[in-house]
């Protein structure tokens, strides 16, 4: 009997030895009490209790999330609304967190639904669709309030989903189709002024060019009659300037001779009435002279030249 009561002894203190030696992660803290007092708080790394004086409790740092179930709520419209959200938290103080609550988790799981109910009745449904961020502060700073105590810091506060009444959402849906079509028919009208614009604009800038090109098709006409009948000004001071020169060149045989053509044309013609120019009198008189005259230098001329062939 005494072998077995030895090792039933030795498997008995290696099993309290065990027990007693602690190697906690960086992340883990131990509350100890010592005779249900509170003996202070170790880790991490090896710690040794005292077998059968000394308890712990394991307390975990690390951030956690707390996944809060759906919850109805009354807006301040008087609008049910369901609500799930996530509460992100941190152990700051294990010891708070062993001694000042039963279960830190289910307690902040707690406070996080009546909380909820409390923020979402000061809010309007509207609100509390559209303003989640600042339903998601309100919230982690009213739970730090409540939960500091314990040694428990909020550190993030999200609402996944929203979901009010299915009569509130069909009266939404109906809301967001009308305000489609405004901002349809608002788009479909501000298209058609702009379009409306750009073709008054285009017509505009079309009789601007019109009218422009007009003036220019004016202004070139102007310019080719005035060029046309400067060079027929010309033409005919050049013609009455030639004429000039070649009348004050004639003497007044020539003109005799031109007179005298005019008369034969006139004598060929069948016409029994003439208008002359001068008296048939003066111009026979004058003929005559002119006649007397030049057969008086022919015979002159001759007399010179045969002086001029004697010897």
């Amino acid at each position: 009997m005494e072998p077995v009561i030895v090792i039933i002894l030795l498997i008995f203190l290696a099993f309290t030895f065990f027990s007693s030696v602690r190697v906690l992660p960086e992340y883990e803290r131990i509350v100890v009490l010592r005779l249900g007092k509170y003996a202070g708080t170790r880790g991490p790394g090896l710690t040794i209790l005292i077998p059968f004086i000394e308890t712990a409790r394991k307390t975990d740092l690390r951030e956690r999330f707390l996944e809060i179930p759906r919850q109805t709520a009354i807006s301040k419209d008087n609008t049910s609304i369901d609500i799930d959200f996530l509460v992100y938290y941190r152990l700051v103080d294990p010891r708070l967190a062993v001694l000042e609550v039963e279960n830190v988790v289910q307690a902040s799981l707690n406070i996080a639904a009546t909380t909820l109910r409390a923020v979402i009745g000061d809010i309007e449904l509207d609100d509390v669709l559209a303003k989640r961020e600042q339903i998601n502060d309100v919230l982690r700073v009213k739970l730090d309030e409540v939960t500091e105590r314990w040694g428990v810091k909020i550190t993030r506060v999200e609402i996944r989903e929203v979901e009010p009444p299915p009569n509130v959402r069909e009266a939404m849906n109906r809301q967001m189709s009308a305000e489609r079509e405004r901002r349809a028919t608002v788009s479909r009208a501000e298209g058609e002024r702009t379009a409306a614009v750009m073709v008054a604009e285009g017509e505009k800038q079309a009789a601007v060019l019109r009218a422009e090109g007009e003036k220019q098709s004016a202004i070139l006409r102007a310019e080719g009659e005035r060029q046309s009948m400067l060079l027929t000004q010309q033409g005919r001071a050049a013609g009455l300037q030639a004429l000039t020169e070649q009348a004050s060149r004639m003497d007044e045989k020539t003109l005799m001779l031109q007179y005298l053509d005019t008369l034969k044309a006139l004598g060929a013609s069948a016409s029994t009435k003439y208008v002359l120019p001068m008296e048939l009198t003066s111009m026979a008189s004058r003929f005559a002279a002119t006649m007397a005259a030049a057969v008086s230098a022919d015979a002159n001329g001759r007399v010179s030249a045969e002086e001029r062939v004697k010897p």
